[in-house]
């Protein structure tokens, strides 16, 4: 006997007029809704930022100092090994080419160098590598994906932490002594400017390396040319008698960082307003640049390529 013969009871149009209103959306639902993969306003973004800055946080934590973990000295690896680079580039440039000739306190400006300048190529080199190492996570889950390089730079900077209270050390340690003053004090914020500058560049290269994969092949190359261009063992005048070619070297960040940082480490002389200005318009400038360019391409980063 067919179903259509018994007549429906209170319960099957109860739940008839459930299963019809369920599929109804009102006008103010719709309203609400948003395409799927859409990229949000930068303003939302922002704010979509601040809401996960506790995990941001805590991811960048979790990964700091974990770079050696595995070997025998560990994160002592952080400290050892720039001294290794340091007392390379000492006996190769400093005795054997004689780079040392008219820079005081060698041996602190050659530490310094080979120090605090690889974070900002590992920004580029590493920058890199941030959404393909992210792959896992961006598949998860739904995000922000510049979660990811803002973790990264964290991450950079508190591994850059042990390196730097070392080179505070050693310049004491190693004649010619340098000894603590209140310059000291503006080594705080010149690594917080670096750090900016550093998240900038990560902006930058995370984008172009997704966009162009073969670019983690070269960006070794090109930031091995900065770190040589860079004054990191030399020092320019000793090579470049040409106003207009010094002025141009001058304006190099990674230079003037690091000047910056010998003045008050080494020489205890405040570094001069005009560089205070031209490292923070090259930090405010590359971040904030670096992370528009790098936010308009926030839907293709989840592509698979």
């Amino acid at each position: 006997m067919s179903t259509e013969s018994f007549p429906m009871t209170w319960l099957d149009r109860a739940y008839d007029a459930y299963v019809r209103s369920s599929h109804v959306v009102s006008a103010q639902q719709l309203s609400t809704l948003s395409p799927v993969g859409q990229r949000p306003t930068l303003g939302k973004y922002i704010g979509q930022l601040r809401q996960r800055r506790h995990f941001i946080w805590a991811d960048a934590r979790a990964k700091a100092l974990g770079s050696q973990r595995g070997t025998l000295l560990g994160n002592a690896w952080l400290i050892v090994k720039p001294m290794l680079d340091a007392l390379v580039f000492f006996i190769i440039f400093g005795l054997l080419l004689q780079t040392s000739r008219g820079i005081e306190n060698f041996i602190g400006y050659l530490i310094i160098g080979v120090t605090l300048f690889p974070p900002l190529q590992r920004a580029i080199t590493g920058g890199g590598q941030v959404i393909k190492n992210g792959r896992n996570m961006i598949r998860g889950f739904s995000f922000p994906r510049a979660v990811l390089p803002i973790s990264y730079t964290l991450r950079s900077a508190i591994d850059t932490l042990p390196p730097l209270a070392a080179v505070l050390l050693l310049v004491m340690i190693l004649p010619p002594h340098a000894w603590p003053t209140w310059h000291w004090l503006l080594v705080a914020p010149i690594f917080l400017l670096q750090m900016m500058f550093s998240l900038g560049l990560t902006f930058f290269a995370a984008r172009i390396t997704t966009l162009f994969p073969d670019m983690r092949n070269i960006w070794p190359f090109l930031t091995q040319f900065w770190f040589y261009g860079s004054g990191v063992f030399f020092s320019y005048e000793r090579f470049i008698n040409h106003p207009a070619m010094l002025a141009f070297m001058d304006v190099n960040p990674g230079y003037l960082i690091l000047t910056m940082y010998r003045n008050c480490i080494l020489y205890s002389t405040m570094p001069d307003v005009r560089s205070w200005v031209m490292l923070l318009a090259w930090s405010l400038g590359t971040a904030a640049l670096g992370f528009v360019f790098f936010w308009a391409k926030e839907v293709s980063y989840g592509v698979e390529r």
